[in-house]
């Protein structure tokens, strides 16, 4: 009898076991490699209304939230249809099996970020790639402004070569995270201007599943009208953080500031907007290792949810005094500051962000032994881009700092860049404090008037407004930058508020130049990289550093240097990532000895440090040496800050951050 109870049991268990052998046999320990390479696996994504089964074939399966990023570990034939087994990570992660037909080959990584369509027309997406071509080599405008014109309205024509316009206001990719996946590109001009011409798939939101953005509802102050002042907001948000140099003489400018933000507070008072507003207040000096007496090098004295109060900020910054000694030179670390200012201030409630960096010395670049950054003003400006933060610079030319104006102009004016609107740099002849007063007033109360039309729910112009004209020629372009820095904000806004999607259009062409204006981007080319990437370029660049600074006074020991580090990577690729190099030792570039990485080869950019002619090198005196190895220095800084900025990173698994979360790299900023 027991052993009748006995025998339908093992033949379950001999079932189950059998089951689970079978779906091992499905399993792999990595996904599949793209063919002819070594480390980079065959990814794809998920169309809208894809399913995941359970094995390929069957009929019933789950939804798959659409632009999900799958790893492909096996392809198989199954009902007359092709199917990939697939994964969210590439660990043997595998979620199950999708229908060929339900997934895009998605091999680099390689997708669009659109600009805000300020000042220029917004993109327009093309059938096929000839007719982008015709009008990039007629530039027919009347032909072109047409086209532009039955998009702009929604006019839909089957004999029309423009399939889709760009979604009126950006999507911030790494807020609202989208994938417009570029399958295809080349090279091409616009006029004299070089551009690119991307055929894309656009993989928009699912309509049945609204991005966070548009549908979770913002939480909203506590109404306070006790002694803080703190009212409920209207919604819209702005975040002015002021990074101040408080180094010896800078107590006027301090308490001009605190005047500055006192009219702010005053003035969205009596709009009913204070919660509106948030400010953020950090103080730098220098290394208080050089001068003892500096007492610290940055310190955050209001952040931007303590800045909610009035009180809180008018007493801090109360609290704060200039220094009694000075630095060791006329330059000090700004760029620690304004590194603070980005780092320690919780932005994501903010939707227009601003940083103010007042001083009258120059930087300490990341090559100065004093920088406690190791970045330079590119650098640090791509980290303020990434986490959307617009710097205002307001540069004091003091007397005390004459020497070092043009070099600190320089390096400022390339730290406030703003795609599409300029450098957001103001320098104050001898430092006058009306000058810098009226400067700050002038900054601040377009910044407030931006927030009460925003909050009080104005229909959205079609321009930005010109502002009053001024009688500082000036002060008038920066206030129309402001002006226009602040109408793409606020239609950013807007149209997030307003469900704006990307559009749904599979294989178009466009352009990343404006047909009207080849010197404006209609676009950003990035690349997501994995945490595990951006890890492994640091790696790698730095051994090269390591060995270029060793072999600085002798050219050929630094090439005999790099080809034996070149070929103990292709001995041992995981020491310090994969190489498609065959033959490591061999060749007249970085790439060519095969420190290319097989992630960013083929991308469609100039790579400033791995196309270096090991021939120039040799021929180049020890200053252009020495400016190269900054260079690679600052990609080196900019890559360790951006990985350890874990709150940038996207996990497309829906999981913690991990090794494959992912995070859109402008090309530029690779090696």
């Amino acid at each position: 009898m027991a052993m009748n109870k006995l025998l339908p049991a093992l033949l379950a268990l001999s079932t189950a076991l059998a089951a689970t052998t079978a779906q091992q046999l499905y399993a792999a320990e990595q996904p599949l490699l793209i063919p002819g390479k070594e480390s980079l696996y065959q990814r794809v994504l998920a169309v809208p209304g894809s399913r995941l089964h359970a094995e390929p074939g069957s009929a019933a399966g789950e939804p798959v939230t659409p632009f999900t990023a799958f790893y492909v570990y096996a392809r198989e034939q199954a009902g007359g249809n092709d199917w990939l087994q697939v994964g969210t990570d590439r660990h043997g992660g595998v979620r199950g099996w999708l229908k060929g037909e339900a997934a895009i080959d998605w091999t680099q990584g390689l997708t669009v970020a659109f600009r805000e369509a300020v000042g220029r027309d917004r993109a327009l997406l093309y059938r096929d790639a000839a007719s982008v071509r015709d009008l990039a080599k007629t530039r027919d405008m009347a032909r072109y402004g047409e086209l532009y014109r039955s998009a702009e309205a929604g006019e839909k024509r089957d004999d029309s070569p423009v399939v889709a316009i760009q979604p009126p206001g950006k999507l911030d990719i790494k807020e609202d995270f989208y994938l417009v996946p570029i399958l295809q590109h080349e090279d091409l001009y616009v006029g004299s201007e070089q551009a690119r011409l991307l055929q894309v798939s656009s993989v928009p939101l699912d309509s049945g599943n609204p991005s966070p953005a548009a549908d979770t509802p913002r939480e909203r102050p506590t109404e306070n009208t006790g002694s803080s002042g703190v009212v409920e907001d209207n919604g819209y948000r702005a975040g002015l953080v002021f990074a101040i140099d408080a180094t010896l003489s800078m107590d006027p400018y301090i308490d001009r500031t605190r005047k500055a933000v006192m009219k702010i507070y005053d003035a969205l008072g009596d709009a009913g907007l204070l919660g509106n507003v948030n400010f953020g207040l950090v103080a730098f000096r220098d290394s208080p290792a050089a001068v003892p007496e500096l007492e610290y090098l940055a310190r955050t004295y209001v952040n931007l949810e303590q800045g909610r109060n009035p009180g809180t900020f008018l007493a801090q910054i109360n609290d704060l005094s200039a220094a009694t000694a000075s630095s060791q030179d006329f330059v000090e670390d700004s760029y620690a500051g304004v590194k603070q200012a980005l780092d320690d201030m919780d932005w994501s409630a903010h939707a227009a962000r601003y940083l103010v960096l007042v001083t009258d010395a120059g930087p300490r670049p990341g090559t100065d032994p004093l920088s406690s950054t190791g970045l330079d003003a590119r650098a640090l400006r791509q980290i303020a881009r990434d986490k959307g933060v617009a710097i205002f610079v307001l540069h004091l030319l003091t007397e005390s700092t004459n020497a070092d104006h043009p070099s600190a102009a320089a390096q400022y004016r390339e730290l406030a860049k703003f795609p599409g609107i300029g450098s957001l740099y103001y320098a104050v002849p001898t430092g006058d404090v009306g000058e810098f007063g009226h400067v700050l007033d002038t900054l601040a109360g377009q910044i407030t008037m931006q927030v009460q039309m925003a909050a009080g729910a104005q229909p959205l112009p079609a321009k930005p407004a010109e502002p009053t004209p001024s009688e500082n020629p000036r002060l008038a372009e920066l206030q129309s930058k402001v002006a226009k820095l602040g109408y793409a904000l606020r239609m950013q806004y807007l149209q997030r508020n307003d469900g704006g999607k990307v559009p749904n259009v599979f294989n178009a062409w466009l352009l990343d130049r404006d047909i009207r204006d080849p010197e404006k981007n209609t676009l950003d080319v990035q690349v997501l990289l994995t945490r595990d990437q951006l890890s492994d370029l640091h790696d790698i660049l730095n051994g090269v550093l390591e060995t270029a600074e060793e072999g600085l006074l002798s050219p050929q020991n630094f090439l005999n240097e790099l080809k034996s580090l070149a070929a103990t990577i292709a001995r041992d690729p995981e020491q310090l990532g994969a190489t498609t190099a065959t033959t490591a030792g061999e060749g007249n570039s970085l790439a060519d000895l095969g420190f290319m990485r097989e992630y960013i080869e083929d991308l469609p950019y100039t790579g400033e440090v791995m196309d270096l002619s090991l021939e120039d090198w040799e021929t180049w005196p020890a200053r252009r040496q020495i400016e190269f190895l900054h260079q690679l220095e600052d990609k080196i800084s900019y890559y360790r800050a951006l990985h350890d900025h874990t709150d940038l990173w996207v996990s497309l698994d829906g999981g913690a951050v991990d090794g494959d979360s992912v995070f859109p790299v402008a090309l530029e900023m690779l090696p």
